[in-house]
């Protein structure tokens, strides 16, 4: 009998309060360390930060690839709900936009390390990118028309072009440290404005 077969008919049981807080605390601790060091980082380093033993991590994602694509699913969450709040509480569609890519990029440095553990041709990976376009596009898309609403930027801007723009500015970060990603999109950004 295969997996599939057993789990027919039956609902997952909903995880306890603690174990649940102690998948947020990994996800936070992993995304944390990956920012600094990579998703090849030692797995005590995460468990450490998380303040839990290395067998707590194993037993929330049995393999790395695991945690890794659990982490991006959750960063493009946080990513994708921090538009709207963004929009309601910055002093301007400009700034919420400007600090919504900041968040992008921290997100677009760990997902890049996320071809290291999981191939192209992998289905996961697919799956993935697909699920980043869908969430994340539309968030951005919103953002850029409430600032070209404002007159704060140009309009004839599209989502995703200025996303996989950024993205390809970030590809460099990871290997010279002499290369400032933040400071190159700092840059696209301000092109973004309308000429005068």
């Amino acid at each position: 009998m295969d997996d599939g077969d057993r789990g027919a008919g039956r609902t997952a049981r909903p995880k306890r309060a603690d174990a649940r807080r102690n998948e947020e605390a990994l996800l936070d601790a992993a995304a944390a360390v990956f920012v600094e060091s990579g998703v090849e980082a030692p797995v005590r380093d995460i468990a450490a930060r998380a303040g839990v033993g290395t067998a707590t991590i194993y037993r929330h994602f049995p393999t790395r690839a695991d945690l890794v694509v659990a982490v991006y699913r959750r960063q493009v969450e946080t990513c994708a709900e921090a538009g709207r709040a963004l929009l309601a509480d910055s002093p301007s569609p400009f700034a919420a936009l400007t600090r919504w890519i900041d968040l992008f990029v921290d997100f677009v440095v760990t997902k890049h390390g996320l071809a290291a553990v999981l191939r192209p041709d992998n289905a996961d990976f697919g799956a993935l990118h697909a699920y980043f376009v869908d969430r994340l596009v539309p968030v951005c898309a919103r953002l850029l028309d409430a600032a070209a609403g404002a007159g704060e930027i140009r309009s004839d801007l599209d989502a995703y072009q200025l996303m996989r723009g950024i993205g390809n500015l970030c590809i460099g970060a990871d290997g010279d440290p002499r290369y400032d990603a933040r400071l190159l999109v700092g840059l696209l950004v301000a092109g973004l404005r309308p000429p005068h």
